[in-house]
């Protein structure tokens, strides 16, 4: 590896920071190239630190720096003397400060316009801001870039008044004004002590729109969010998600708003989704920006959580704050269930639990079954802008959503509102979050905390047996938990199992377990390596529904037939696992076929999949976004990952394709009905109006899978009569999935009427990166040197070259290996000045290892290629070297 290898950072190599700095007075004053920071900082000695000494002397004190330029230091309002302190790529040392409190003054000059990675303070189509998770602040200003280091924050911002008329940092505006004929300032200050990564300053010439909100004490917020000139009406929703989200929060967990005003500022290049900075929330504008004609449904969903999310980080995040980074997952896991409780109360409750699983399925299983598996709260990293991963957030959900399970509600509210109470204004970590639970439950969790400690998806087991002699039922459960790298051995995890027993009438039938200090109500607790539950009272052989709800993030195995599936879809009372019996129906008869074509044969998917699914339609008491996620088959990755190993991408594919032309062979007459009856002129953002258009749209994918003309004739109908961006889009993308000769036209009719929009033109980039056709991998490469793609733009980059690696699992695994080596340009491209983008990008390759032989080889060339390469990031060698195994 051609990289000087730095030395991982450990969790348990922490200990306090030796100074604190209890207030930052900032004076920014904004330059395109030379913006000049000046910082005043109130320094003390760390109580904890000093504690245990055995000498008084005062330790240096050292402060993080990255691609700064000193100007000026000063203590005590003193200059200091050259050989006073240090510098260094990665800092600056004060070599001997004094014993008790000071003053430390730095001014340091950054070039905004130059920092591409996108950290640190730079400039976005013109507009200044921040980005200081995770350890930002220090291409800012030289500083204590840690998360236990509380202070107060001043921040005094000063710009041209015509080019950059707002001005806005975090906390409230305390004083405006004008320092000469073309500058103004604004002064702002957050009371609340916080960790430098939630610090945040805005510039720019911005529209905006306002609204406000009362909290439940009676007090008067002012909303704002700020946006490019010309897009304000496309704000609306987010404000409108804003407000539902505050008013959420009080009435599910008790929490008010803190400060005077809350500000959103949506930018155009942002390295993540948004930022929860206390008060100044910064968003990436696609996730703030929506109207029906600019955005789907799937965005402006993704709007209302993702404001949601980094509006509940206020309480848990922010108010209380992470000890160390390895304790992510304390801030993130706890506000995605949080999201995910807000949008399951404002939509429909199952389709928001199906979505979720989706997700984890997707994005979490496959970390977790490959090289780049970690535990939910990580003991090692190189780099943490690496550990931003689904593990850290999604299954972190998964893992309070089980605590939830376990507790109870009443009691899990009770705990949290004692970690609000105990940790508010406080660095904590997971051991502080889970005692709360404890105190108020009087249960032992030490097991259930190995779910932030060990690494991998559990695997259960679960067989059911009847005795009609003695009318019992047994379910025997067992759980495994494989090697994962650094943790060969594994401990039995504490999973909670819901479930039910129905009869041949479809109705549950009676719980009776004789060993009922393993259940809670319907909730087995699953402890021990294995365990059996005998039920009483069983007078037939019933159909076990289980893993209820998803009660646990673990792989499933039953031996339920294909019969006992298409009951559970037709019968359980769950309707959770009414979609989860459809979607392992299909994903077991994908699977065969796609084995089957592996081996050179000609598959034939069976028919009784059919049937379920046509029953499960015609069912008038479910909505129509429950019947879309029926209509939506398991992906092409689903396939892989249950397939595990030897893996070819192209059989999945053609399988996949054989299996969807089934249906819309067989369903043609029901799925034209849905189509021809769900149509509308009108939009509405409701759940109920978007999931019609969920299921109309998956009808029409269906009913273009048969492959005949006049299917594809319908498809280029939808779309040229499409009023929404969501029936246009999705219309587009059959067109060009099927190679279709009316995909060329509407390709350039989208282009001619979206280029002028930057946003709205990531749908064209993504619909040509997901095509199907072999030609595709030729078609990308050619628009990363199309006028409207910037390889600078991490939109661009996600909408074309991560749509490419990361949703087109058939053609990125060509056969002949020209995906991996494209990946690998485009990786060694972006990390030269964005390395937390193209380090992501490398998620595609998390599971090379399950690939066929042929392709495998292919695979492991190209990362070589990265991993040899000179120059490379920190992001991307660690990432390579875990893929790898160095």
């Amino acid at each position: 590896m051609k990289t000087d290898t730095p030395r991982p950072v450990r969790l348990a190599d922490y200990r306090p920071t030796d100074y604190l700095i209890d207030t930052v007075d900032l004076d920014i004053a904004l330059d395109p190239r030379a913006t000049e920071v000046k910082s005043r900082l109130k320094v003390r000695p760390n109580p904890k630190s000093l504690a245990g000494r055995k000498s008084a002397e005062p330790r240096p004190l050292v402060l993080d720096g990255h691609r700064l330029t000193l100007v000026a230091i000063a203590l005590e309002g003193k200059p200091l003397e050259r050989k006073a302190y240090r510098l260094s790529r990665s800092g600056l040392t004060l070599i001997k400060p004094p014993k008790g409190p000071f003053r430390l003054d730095i001014t340091t000059r950054i070039s905004p316009e130059t920092n591409k990675a996108l950290t640190g303070l730079y400039l976005s189509r013109g507009v200044y801001c921040t980005q200081c998770e995770a350890e930002g602040f220090r291409r800012i200003t030289y500083f204590l870039d840690r998360p236990d280091v509380l202070s107060v924050y001043t921040c005094r911002l000063i710009a041209d008044r015509e080019r950059v008329p707002i001005l806005l940092s975090n906390g409230n505006l305390v004083e405006r004004g004008t320092l000469d004929a073309k500058r103004h300032y604004a002064r702002w200050n957050d009371p609340h002590p916080k960790p430098c990564y939630l610090f945040a300053a805005v510039g720019g010439d911005l529209g905006s729109i306002a609204s406000s909100f009362k909290t439940m004490s009676g007090r008067t917020v002012d909303l704002a969010i700020y946006v490019e000139r010309g897009k304000e009406a496309r704000a609306a929703w987010a404000m409108d998600a804003l407000k539902r989200s505050m008013a959420w929060d009080e009435k599910r967990f008790g929490r008010e708003y803190d400060l005077d005003v809350f500000n959103i500022v949506a930018v155009s290049d942002f390295n993540m989704g948004a930022m929860e900075n206390k008060g100044l929330n910064v968003f990436n504008d696609r996730l703030i920006l929506a109207s029906a004609e600019t955005a789907t449904d799937t965005m402006f969903e993704a709007i209302e959580s993702v404001v949601a999310h980094e509006y509940f980080h206020n309480w848990t995040g922010n108010r209380i704050t992470c000890r160390d980074w390895f304790q992510l997952c304390l801030k993130e896991g706890l506000t995605v269930y949080r999201d995910q409780e807000f949008s399951a109360d404002e939509r429909s409750a199952v389709v928001q639990r199906i979505t979720d699983v989706r997700q984890l399925r997707t994005h979490q299983f496959p970390e977790d079954q490959g090289p780049m598996a970690h535990p939910v709260r990580p003991d090692s990293y190189i780099e943490i802008n690496n550990f931003y991963t689904a593990t850290v957030y999604e299954k972190g959900a998964e893992v309070v959503r089980m605590l939830a399970t376990i507790l109870g509600r009443d009691t899990f509210r009770a705990g949290l509102d004692l970690y609000f109470e105990r940790h508010d204004g406080e660095a904590c970590t997971i051991e502080d979050f889970l005692t709360c639970f404890t105190d108020v439950s009087g249960r032992d969790l030490k097991q259930f905390m190995l779910w932030y400690g060990q690494a991998g998806t559990p695997h259960v087991t679960a067989r059911l047996s009847f005795d009609k002699r003695s009318k019992t039922a047994t379910l025997d459960l067992e759980q495994q938990l494989a090697p994962t790298p650094g943790q060969p051995d594994k401990a039995p995890m504490h999973i909670p199992v819901r479930l039910g027993l129905i009869g041949s009438d479809g109705r549950d039938l009676a719980l009776r377990p004789r060993q009922a200090e393993s259940m809670s109500d319907d909730v087995v607790h699953l402890t021990s390596p294995r365990l059996s539950i005998v039920f009483d009272g069983i007078e037939e052989r019933p159909v076990p529904s289980l893993l209820r709800g998803f009660s646990a993030p673990v792989t499933l195995d039953t031996d339920l037939s294909d019969k006992e599936l298409a009951f559970l879809v037709a019968n359980d009372s769950d309707p959770f696992n009414r979609w989860q019996a459809a979607y392992s129906y299909a994903l077991g008869e994908i699977v065969r076929l796609a084995r089957v074509i592996a081996d050179g044969g000609r598959g034939t998917p069976g028919r009784g999949y059919v049937a379920a699914l046509d029953a499960a339609l015609a069912d008038a008491t479910t909505d129509w976004a429950f019947k879309a996620e029926l209509l939506r088959l398991p992906s092409e990755s689903d396939v892989a990952r249950e397939m595990a190993s030897n893996v070819d991408p192209g059989a999945i594919h053609s399988a996949h394709r054989l299996f969807a032309r089934m249906i819309g062979r067989g369903l043609y007459d029901r799925l034209t009905l849905i189509h021809g009856d769900l149509a509308s002129t009108r939009f509405a953002t409701d759940a109920k109006s978007a999931g019609k258009r969920a299921a109309r749209n998956a009808a029409l994918g269906l009913i273009v899978a048969r492959g005949k003309p006049e299917d594809l004739a319908r498809a280029a109908e939808h779309y040229a009569t499409a009023t929404n961006m969501t029936d246009a889009s999705a219309a587009l993308s059959l067109l060009c999935d099927a190679g279709a000769r009316e995909a060329p036209r509407a390709l350039d009719h989208f282009r001619q009427r979206w280029q002028h929009d930057h946003l709205v033109i990531d749908t064209w980039f993504s619909v040509q990166a997901l095509a199907s056709g072999p030609d595709t991998l030729e078609t990308v490469a050619r628009l990363t040197e199309d006028p409207l793609f910037d390889v600078t733009s991490p939109n661009k980059v996600r909408a074309l070259i991560g749509t490419f690696v990361g949703a087109n699992p058939a053609q990125f695994n060509r056969p002949d290996g020209a995906g991996y080596r494209f990946l690998a340009e485009q990786v060694l491209i972006i990390q030269s000045f964005n390395p937390q983008i193209a380090a992501r990008l490398l998620n595609a390759m998390r599971s090379w290892r399950a690939l066929e032989p042929k392709r495998r080889k292919l695979a492991h060339k190209s990362l070589k290629r990265i991993e040899e390469a000179t120059g490379l990031s920190k992001d991307v060698a660690e990432v390579v070297g875990r893929l790898i195994g160095t």
